[in-house]
């Protein structure tokens, strides 16, 4: 197991021992004691645990008041203020279309909180973290990070059966971790950079991590990457995803290391539909019942920006379906 994964179960077991307490004793009212789980987690790995553009790393709202939320208007309304929040989401949130998520929140569900119609949308903010929550049904994007936003974590959500894409990171953001969330029964998974016209605000930009993510029959974007650099995709399960698993376009660089592809019949493309080459790496996949994967020029080595250590492939399998998603942290 990496240093990365023992941290996350250690941060996960101080937060669930927080759960069973917090879910029977927080009211609505901000909490001005910080909650004993923040420590532990408070700032993330991957590019959004780097130092940079003024961050110590993603910490989200840690330093705020702790409050638990059970409707939807309440909800949004903490979501929507400037002050940092851990927001302790406790229910089902229905809402239609993508509704603010402002900076310095953490956003963390309950045993059952859902996201549901809706979406979250990240419009030049910083520090934010989203975990344990289950989104499904947008009407739009469920997550939409975008206009240079940096430093945003989402871990361990279950996301599916939207309209749009589930994660979508455009228009200039940067430092974002994508790890350990359930990605299923949908066709746009995640989308790096909107537009091949895009250059202009995309280039060195859109450095994102996604790391034991569980693909598990979503077609298509696991990412789709245009012009960002570097791209760092490691230690995924890619499973029976019909059109293509990572797609590197417009001179774009993605990494692709240690993942396990298992019936994936285009595993790495370089270039996609009317999008040009982007440069892509392989290095120490596994490939079951999988085609041969494009590789194209080189491309920034993460550690450049961050340490860490991939797992065995083999292992994933067994690892990331048990790991992901919602109530497993």
């Amino acid at each position: 197991m990496s240093d990365i994964s023992r941290r996350s179960l250690l941060a996960g077991a101080a937060a669930t021992a927080l759960t069973a307490v917090t879910a029977r004793a927080a009211t609505a009212s901000p909490v001005t004691t910080n909650p004993v789980w923040a420590a532990p987690f408070q700032t993330a790995d991957g590019f959004a645990g780097t130092n940079t553009l003024g961050q110590n790393g993603t910490t989200g709202g840690v330093g705020g008041p702790v409050v638990t939320v059970r409707d939807t208007d309440t909800f949004l309304d903490y979501c929507d203020r400037n002050e940092p929040y851990v927001i302790q989401v406790d229910g089902i949130m229905t809402f239609s279309s993508k509704q603010a998520l402002r900076s310095n929140k953490t956003v963390i569900g309950l045993p059952g909180a859902e996201i549901r119609g809706g979406g979250l949308d990240m419009y030049r903010r910083q520090n934010v973290i989203i975990r344990n929550l289950k989104f499904t049904g947008a009407d739009d994007d469920a997550i939409s990070i975008q206009q240079s936003s940096h430093h945003i974590w989402i871990d361990h959500c279950d996301l599916s059966g939207g309209l749009d894409g589930l994660i979508d990171i455009v228009r200039g953001a940067d430092f974002i971790t994508v790890s350990w969330n359930d990605f299923h029964d949908h066709s746009k998974t995640a989308l790096l950079g909107h537009s091949d016209s895009n250059a202009s605000q995309d280039t060195g930009k859109l450095r994102v991590t996604f790391h034991h993510n569980y693909f598990n029959g979503t077609e298509q974007r696991h990412p789709r990457v245009r012009f960002g650099e570097p791209v760092h995709v490691y230690n995924n399960y890619f499973r029976n995803n019909r059109l293509y698993g990572v797609a590197s376009t417009e001179n774009a660089g993605v990494l692709v290391e240690a993942n396990y592809f298992d019936n994936v019949p285009h595993p790495i493309y370089s270039g996609y539909d009317e999008s040009g080459p982007g440069r892509v790496v392989q290095r120490n996949n596994i490939f079951v019942n999988s085609g041969t994967p494009q590789t194209l020029g080189t491309v920034v080595e993460p550690r450049t920006y961050y340490a860490y250590t991939p797992d065995n492939p083999s292992t994933l399998p067994t690892t990331v379906p048990t790991g992901v998603g919602v109530d497993r942290i």
